[in-house]
């Protein structure tokens, strides 16, 4: 029993650790889809967090039912084999996309947290992947087993010490805050973080034998990223001109919590970097079915194509790319809605 639950708690991070990427650590995710809504982006989490708990934890199943080894299956077996080859060419791209933004993540946390180069910090992160690539990555995801708390922790204590309901309720003026914005932003954000999971979570399905197991592990993860999300909306909505940070939580760290101000920055760090070494297996798997070449060929060539199209800038990238990539994968959202679970 206890072994069983622990075992869900392991699916549980390395769900958390999948979509807790550059932008959500950062909170600049957190502040485009919901935080500059004001009182209307706290109704976008629950939704968030109610398709995270339950499409999540579905997916999951699924993946395990249809014994997927990759996310090309569950692609497939939701888009039928007629699309599957375009939907799979359109997760290699988006692959891409957040790949190069996750470089220009830890680019923008070396610049503004520590004053140095932002090339610095993107040289620097490609180096120590390719090291990470070169001798392995066993064991890369009980990383999440550490950071996963320190951020949930941390995101509690920052929203307790900064709380304050008035600038929580009046940081931002309500003009677009009553349109139907907010309700888009919540489902074009759920809908790409799930896509994006599936590329982790679809095989890692495959390998646990209960089901049990998986529905614990996508509840419970489901649950730790609605807290971690309605924490960070708190803390990030006492924040005066929220919208000039590339980092923003770690200026609220910095105002609210000065002496775990670095610690945070590692933490971010550490999800910043995790989400590149999965990215990068994600593309690495699959352009390895269309070309047959060494491996850490494709790994440096997928870096300096990724480190290219970071030099446009972080918080350019995240206003740019991640909502037209959360509409792309609104269809998918819905067909893992509609989809029924084929029987045991």
């Amino acid at each position: 029993m206890i072994k069983s639950w622990f075992s869900s708690l392991q699916v549980a991070a390395v769900y958390v650790g999948t979509v807790v990427g550059a932008g959500f650590a950062t909170g600049r995710e957190i502040v485009e889809f919901f935080t500059k809504y004001g009182i209307y982006g706290l109704a976008g989490i629950l939704v968030v967090g109610l398709l995270f708990i339950f499409i999540g934890t579905k997916m999951l199943i699924l993946s395990k039912r249809i014994n997927a080894t990759s996310y090309q299956e569950l692609m497939i077996f939701l888009f039928g084999k007629k699309f599957g080859g375009f939907i799979n060419g359109f997760m290699l791209v988006i692959l891409l996309g957040l790949t190069s933004i996750m470089l220009s993540g830890a680019g923008a946390i070396f610049n503004e947290q520590l004053g140095l180069s932002v090339r610095i910090g993107v040289i620097i992160t490609i180096l120590l992947t390719i090291c990470v690539m070169f001798f392995g990555v066993r064991g890369l995801y009980g990383v999440n087993l550490i950071v996963v708390p320190m951020l949930i922790l941390f995101s509690v204590m920052l929203a307790i010490q900064s709380f304050s309901i008035e600038p929580f309720l009046t940081s931002f003026d309500g003009t677009s805050s009553s349109s139907i914005n907010w309700i888009l932003a919540a489902f074009s954000y759920a809908a790409f973080n799930l896509t994006m999971a599936s590329a982790v979570l679809a095989p890692l399905a495959n390998e646990i034998n209960d089901e049990k197991v998986l529905k614990r592990g996508g509840i419970i993860g489901g649950i730790f990223l609605t807290l971690i999300l309605i924490c960070s909306h708190i803390a990030l909505s006492t924040l005066p001109n929220l919208l000039q940070y590339d980092i923003p939580m770690a200026e609220v760290m910095k105002t609210a919590l000065y002496s775990f101000h670095f610690i945070y920055i590692a933490v971010i760090y550490g999800e910043v970097f995790t989400s590149v070494i999965g990215n990068l297996f994600g593309l690495e798997k699959q352009i390895l079915s269309y070309i047959k070449v060494p491996r850490m060929v494709i790994i440096c060539a997928i870096l300096c194509v990724a480190a290219f199209i970071s030099k446009i800038g972080y918080s350019s990238l995240i206003s740019s790319l991640y909502p037209i990539f959360g509409y792309l994968c609104l269809v998918m959202l819905v067909l893992l809605i509609v989809k029924k679970l084929p029987k045991i």
